[in-house]
């Protein structure tokens, strides 16, 4: 006869899921590995003959659902067949894309008003590997031809459109077919818009990135990124960095980004609302000098916007007339808005980029690219206008 299991291993020991019907949200797979059936099991999964999950590094039910969501959302409506690893930050999803990409001697082209962090990563991380960054005007097709005409080590054009936090838009479209004359790769930081407003693989962009820490999830509760491609023969490299360097999203965290997707159509169209009548509120002020608002027919980059984005979102900046101490007192006195270094989420956010994203950032870059000391940046959120609006006046007043 058997011997019948002591209280102590049945304490230890999981149950079968006695799952009945499908769940109606998707769970949370909180569990670091995988059983398997037998040992042959294990070892098709390991060598790629049958596809399953083995270790959460590798992949996760919960995360794997959705990266793959998010990249059928991306690529809505192309034809593509997009894949999707989501990440534990934006900054990883950049970093492993570049990492599994480029090599010692590669370069990166890209342009002055990126987010100050991306800045950081190319100039101070990248570049002890031996990967160059140049820095240029994308808007300048004749430059930017003659650059990859000149220089074949560049091997990736990064964008940031619209950039945080001047809001200028490069044309995605015209980047990326000149960049595929070249055989040189393209990749589109998504973050601002997500693909609710803009779709880069649908004008013609290799990879999508994004923080989803901001508007996908919406509601400020996680931190993760997203890299999004369609052409397979970069899908395993991109994986198999991934895997290794162990900068993979947890389940939590995906679940949560889940969670904010649901309603993220719904939240896309009020953020760009409010944003458009802070815009106009904020032009007729008498102590705003500009304001950076693609939604304005007087933004540069109205026209570029119009053309490849379905609404212009809910990101603004603006600046005052005044020193560094006068600024900062100005959003010391905001009530309603918060005073918090990220955007994205459903209530209005309030950030001065000279002292905070943009603070490692060199000085004579960031005024060259409309980073002054008197520029504040708003996320604007979807609360009552009214609101938002009330607690600026107060404050500039």
């Amino acid at each position: 006869m058997a011997r019948k299991l002591s209280l102590q291993s049945l304490c230890v020991k999981e149950y079968k899921d006695n799952k009945s019907t499908k769940p109606h949200q998707l769970p949370i797979y909180a569990t670091s590995s995988f059983d398997f059936e037998n040992m042959e099991e294990g070892i098709d999964i390991f060598t790629g003959k049958t596809e399953g999950h083995v270790y959460s590094r590798y992949g996760n039910p919960t995360i794997d659902t959705v990266s793959q969501k998010l990249a059928d959302i991306e690529a809505y409506g192309t034809g593509l067949q997009a894949y999707g690893f989501l990440t534990s930050s934006g900054m990883a999803a950049i970093s492993i894309l570049i990492t599994a990409l480029l090599k010692t001697g590669d370069c990166i082209f890209t342009q002055g008003d990126l987010y100050g962090g991306t800045t950081e990563l190319f100039h101070k991380v990248f570049s002890r590997s031996g990967i160059q960054t140049i820095i240029a005007d994308l808007n300048d097709m004749d430059h930017l031809e003659y650059e990859l005409q000149t220089n074949r080590n560049i091997k990736m054009i990064y964008i940031e459109t619209p950039a945080n936090p001047t809001m200028r838009c490069v044309d995605i479209h015209a980047i990326t077919k000149l960049a595929r004359k070249y055989g040189v790769l393209t990749c589109v930081d998504n973050t601002f818009c997500t693909p609710i407003i803009q779709q880069p693989l649908a004008l013609g962009a290799d990879f999508v990135i994004h923080s989803t820490t901001k508007y996908l999830n919406g509601h400020g509760n996680s931190i993760s990124g997203v890299i999004i491609g369609h052409e397979e023969k970069y899908k395993k490299q991109i994986w198999s960095t991934l895997k290794l360097v162990g900068a993979t999203c947890n389940a939590w965290d995906a679940w949560l980004i889940n969670n904010g997707i649901k309603t993220l159509g719904l939240r896309m169209k009020k953020h760009s609302e409010n944003a458009m009548q802070l815009a106009v509120y904020l032009t007729k002020h008498a102590k705003v000098k500009k304001v950076n608002y693609n939604g304005l027919p007087d933004h540069s980059s109205h026209h570029i916007a119009k053309k490849q984005m379905k609404d212009f979102g809910g990101m603004l900046s603006f600046e005052i007339d005044g020193n560094t101490k006068q600024v900062l007192a100005v959003i010391n006195k905001l009530k309603f808005c918060a005073m918090a270094p990220t955007l994205g989420d459903v209530d209005t956010l309030v950030l001065h980029p000279a002292t905070s994203s943009h603070l490692n950032v060199d000085k004579l870059i960031r005024e060259e690219n409309g980073i002054t000391d008197g520029l504040v940046r708003i996320s604007v959120g979807i609360e009552e206008i009214e609101d938002i609006i009330q607690d600026l006046d107060q404050a500039l007043t």
